[in-house]
């Protein structure tokens, strides 16, 4: 059974380039959010309490998820069977996938209530994490 696209989202002069531009808005406020939550992690405006820093930072960082999540299957649905077929889109899906379970994992052990060395791996897990999956993305049309 073959996978068919919606070719009128792909051909539609504007609409793939305005998706675009939905989904780096979407990344800009999911890891914005979310290296600022992680650098108070590692000590940094110490002033600031972590909870109370969390509570924006992480309702945006889900905000620019779900913009992201939201455009980026709709630029799915152009060409699924494409981007099926690109190794670089199935690596991308994965480091989403490792990132959304590490976040599961931090928040879960409360990770915001102790800060420990175990959380700061956790936080530079999460942004490599995240690079890479915007790396993937960035090259899926070039490969």
């Amino acid at each position: 059974m073959a996978i068919v696209g919606i070719p009128a989202i792909a051909e539609h002069p504007w609409a793939y380039p305005a998706l675009e531009v939905l989904h780096i808005v979407g990344i800009a406020l999911l890891l914005g959010n979310l290296v600022l939550l992680e650098l108070r992690v590692w000590g940094a405006a110490a002033s600031l309490n972590l909870r109370d820093l969390a509570r924006p930072t992480l309702a945006l960082s889900m905000a620019g998820f779900a913009l992201v999540a939201l455009s980026g299957l709709t630029m799915f649905a152009a060409n699924p069977a494409e981007l099926l077929a690109n190794r670089l889109f199935l690596l991308k899906l994965g480091l989403i996938s490792l990132a959304g379970g590490n976040a599961a994992w931090f928040h879960g052990r409360g990770g915001l209530d102790r800060p420990d060395a175990l959380a700061r791996l956790q936080t530079v897990l999460s942004l490599g994490l995240w690079l890479g999956a915007i790396i993937c993305g960035r090259f899926i049309a070039y490969v």
